[in-house]
């Protein structure tokens, strides 16, 4: 629930700033500012992947004990955890998403893989820049061409790095660890939003650049 709370809150002046300036929705600029608020959330777990990523390697042992003992599983357990008001931001409470992720692939609770250094990447590189698409969005803050430029750099990285991580995951043969509904949820399901969206992101930046003006998203 913190969690949906705070994409909510993320993206919904990204939703009402753009009906306040134009009168209307679109469904481009409202896809891609949910994208960018589910973004920012997942970048500030990427970060505390870094900052407690000792911890992380440490709790991945403890939760695959207690999915042995108790049956359950880890991620779902994590997610129906209470969360004291004064520890949401906690980095540590944030940093189980990641052991209890790596459940499903090891490479989170494993520093020295691709999967935890591009996911460390993403959570320090992309949130300046999406803030700038974010905003650029609602009212046209750049020129039309430069924001093409920016988003098709960021689309474009969103794209290759999640796809790269799926053929990771499926060239050390990680399927096979898991169960194929686990697979369908926790990787491909999961993992689809950064690489589908992106490639939606990458049209309308194509569309910015070759326009020069914000016509693909309305305005």
């Amino acid at each position: 629930m913190i969690a949906v709370v705070a994409v909510g809150l993320l993206a919904l002046p990204g939703v009402g700033g753009r009906y306040l300036l134009h009168g209307d929705f679109d469904v481009l600029q409202c896809l891609l500012t949910l994208f960018f608020a589910i973004n920012l959330v997942v970048g500030y777990w990427e970060m505390c992947l870094f900052l407690r990523r000792d911890y992380v390697e440490e709790r991945a042992e403890f939760w695959r004990r207690r999915w042995d003992d108790t049956g359950r599983t880890p991620a779902v357990e994590f997610l129906k955890t209470s969360v004291p008001l004064n520890r949401v931001l906690s980095p540590t409470v944030w940093a189980d998403v990641w052991a209890t992720y790596s459940m499903f692939d090891s490479a989170y609770a494993d520093r020295n893989t691709y999967g935890f250094n591009i996911d460390i990447a993403n959570g320090f590189a992309t949130p300046a820049p999406t803030l700038v698409l974010y905003v650029t969005y609602i009212g046209g803050v750049l020129p039309a061409v430069v924001a093409g430029i920016l988003g098709a750099i960021l689309f474009w990285q969103w794209t290759y790095a999640s796809s790269l991580y799926l053929v990771s995951f499926f060239v050390g043969r990680k399927q096979t660890r898991i169960t194929r509904r686990e697979l369908y949820i926790y990787i491909l399901g999961l993992n689809a939003a950064w690489v589908l969206t992106p490639m939606l992101g990458l049209y309308v930046s194509v569309r910015l650049i070759l326009d020069g003006d914000y016509g693909a998203l309305g305005m």
